[in-house]
């Protein structure tokens, strides 16, 4: 197995070998052939165990064994000791959770304190084939069904490819000496259940269990990895982009083979969980939102937006939103149509704005002002606040509220019935004008 696991860490993680490595070391046998492996190898390690108190007085018994452990090596040891209990009962969460997120937090805190590059773990080939089940019991895609990840971020699980079996063996040939969690017997919890009762059957079916398993979690890596492929290209294809918003077209999304599959995979990086309420939206009425942590996705004329939460509190006026050669009736009445240069002929017509369309973002967006909005008035090289150009307009209070503005991403375009900006203004060399007409 050393030999092995050599030829495996130059092969499939040389980054390895040219930076200090941290390993988490909880007294079991998985990680201590892990530290043993690498500490014969000559890979520059050191050792991090977490106390978490839940086995009583076998809890500080592990924690003795790693540091004697770390001494016999001469290899850096550090421990921390963790209240699980109580930060399960703070932030309500299962002993599980509340374990996985102290140590990884202090895991952080070492990487980055004493400037380590990586945490390994001692995950293996059995660990990876029981989240496996767990994930497809529970119900999952196709990400669920990959098992663990070798790499992610600054952890690497370089065992992965070795069964229990083989871990074992290596520890008995070896003579090396370990703790026992008398825990990892019980079958309350669903991982044990897995590895005590449902391993050992198709164990039992299929004694090359383990050699087919990884086989399948190959396919399912490259048809995941071509899922990926095409959902990307769909994305820089559908989805538009305006300013810090995505917009997501209800007419191109339906005519995708799975608009709700593709809506759900482009979402959920955002914090969107709920398929059954992602789905919904599409077919709701306008206005209906649904929210995420840090975004709001909302439905509009046309489009589901997506939108920081945090810009919702400053834009607490709708937007709409505005194509090329579309006609529009809310909040206003839009019609937008394209002509080369030579087609058509400018009038001074206050309803009608004629804009260079090369230098336009799509879709326009229609709001209302806010505080600090500013645009360069049409025949004018300065720029001029809204609020400025309203007052020194005579606006009555009536006009006031019923401003609308046109905006090319962040860029106020044309106060809509008033003035256009300079900007945006069809010059001699001017190839392709936008007509946007205001019907009243």
């Amino acid at each position: 197995m050393e030999n092995k696991f050599k030829k495996h860490i130059e092969l499939n993680f040389a980054e390895l070998t040219q930076h200090p490595l941290l390993i988490a070391v909880s007294g079991g046998v998985d990680s201590v052939v892990l530290l043993h492996l690498c500490h014969r190898i000559g890979l520059n390690v050191a050792v991090a165990h977490c106390n978490f108190h839940l086995r009583a007085e076998d809890s500080n018994l592990d924690q003795q064994f790693v540091e004697a452990l770390s001494a016999q090596l001469k290899l850096p040891f550090f421990v921390k000791e963790f209240d699980t209990n109580r930060y399960a009962s703070d932030n309500k969460v299962s002993i599980q959770v509340a374990a996985r997120e102290q140590r990884y937090q202090w895991f952080e805190e070492i990487l980055k304190q004493k400037k380590y590059k990586f945490l390994l773990t001692a995950h293996h080939l059995d660990d990876s084939m029981e989240t496996f089940f767990i994930n497809f019991s529970r119900g999952t895609g196709i990400e669920g069904l990959l098992g663990i990840p070798e790499k992610v971020d600054y952890i690497r699980r370089p065992l992965l490819v070795f069964t229990r079996q083989d871990i074992e063996e290596y520890a008995n040939q070896n003579q090396l000496l370990w703790r026992e969690d008398y825990t990892n017997a019980q079958t309350k919890y669903l991982r044990n259940k897995i590895r005590k009762n449902i391993l050992p059957v198709f164990k039992e079916i299929n004694s090359q269990i383990d050699q087919t398993f990884q086989q399948t979690i190959g396919f399912l890596k490259e048809a995941h990895q071509m899922s990926e492929d095409a959902s990307q290209m769909m994305f820089e294809k559908v989805v538009l982009k305006q300013g810090d918003d995505l917009l997501f077209p209800l007419k191109e999304l339906s005519e995708l083979s799975l608009p709700k599959a593709y809506l759900y995979k482009w979402l959920e990086p955002y914090g969107f969980k709920a398929w059954n309420d992602i789905a919904d939206l599409v077919t709701a009425e306008t206005g209906k939102k649904i929210l995420a942590e840090d975004y709001c996705l909302i439905k509009d004329r046309g489009y589901l937006l997506l939108r920081l939460k945090s810009k919702m509190v400053e834009e607490s006026e709708d937007s709409f939103y505005l194509q090329e050669n579309q006609t529009i009736t809310q909040p206003i009445h839009l019609t937008a149509t394209n002509y080369e240069r030579n087609e058509i002929e400018l009038t001074t017509d206050a309803l009608c704005a004629y804009l260079d369309r090369d230098k336009l973002q799509f879709p326009l967006l229609i709001r209302k002002p806010k505080k600090g909005d500013y645009f360069v008035p049409f025949g004018m090289k300065g720029t001029k606040r809204i609020s400025k150009y309203v007052k020194d307009e005579k606006m009555t209070q009536i006009e006031k509220e019923n401003i609308w503005l046109l905006c090319s991403g962040d860029t106020i375009v044309w106060i809509i019935g008033s003035r256009m900006d300079e900007r945006f203004k069809v010059r001699d060399t001017t190839i392709n004008v936008l007509k946007i007409k205001l019907t009243v």
